[in-house]
């Protein structure tokens, strides 16, 4: 993925998030990948991914189980 760095980089990784759910490459019901394994994919820190995670919990595409990660929510 390429990330234009002059721009905010987690409202962009947030589009490509919603673009590969919508894509369902993370289906329904499905676990989300762990924080620090999209960091690492992406080349950004945690803390950029938890952002753009949070923006897609607020829309309700994710959901989060206490002590089990967080899951994609059905549509």
């Amino acid at each position: 993925m390429d990330l234009d760095r002059s721009k905010p980089v987690w409202p962009q990784i947030a589009d490509e998030l919603r673009r590969r759910i919508d894509a369902g490459t993370y289906a329904p019901g499905a676990r989300f990948p762990a924080v620090v394994d999209l960091a690492t994919e992406l080349d950004v820190a945690p803390s950029t991914i938890q952002k753009a995670v949070a923006a897609l919990r607020e829309e309700g595409r994710l959901y989060t189980v206490l002590g089990q990660g967080s899951f994609v929510a059905d549509r």
